[in-house]
């Protein structure tokens, strides 16, 4: 059975920090390009940043410079470092696996941003 599970969600005040992490089991994580997507209320899903099965990154501009994305293959984890949280980073972020004809979800994570 593919699962993504996200976790380290929360409430962070403007100017803070979370670590957002999304473990994937079921399938083989490291020929998979890895996706952090967010919603945020009212709006539709957003990319937001890859990592690609070599570890390449890339990310929306909004973000650049403010989250990090890595990848650990041996524990087939994602992550999202999120820096310098600013209110309009609030939304339910998303774990994306993306391999050719296969794309799997995770069940999301919410994070807000408010003081």
């Amino acid at each position: 059975e593919v699962k993504l599970v996200e976790s380290g969600g929360g409430l962070v005040q403007p100017g803070g920090s979370l670590t957002l992490s999304c473990a994937a089991s079921g399938f083989n994580f490291g020929s998979y390009d890895m996706n952090w997507v967010r919603q945020a209320p009212g709006k539709g899903p957003v990319w937001i940043s890859t990592i690609d099965t070599s570890s390449r990154t890339f990310y929306i501009e909004s973000v650049k410079g403010r989250f990090t994305i890595s990848r650990d293959n041996a524990k087939n984890t994602v992550y999202l470092q999120m820096n310098s949280l600013k209110p309009e980073d609030t939304a339910v972020y998303y774990c994306n696996a993306d391999h050719s004809i296969f794309n799997y979800w995770g069940q999301g994570t919410q994070v807000t941003v408010s003081s």
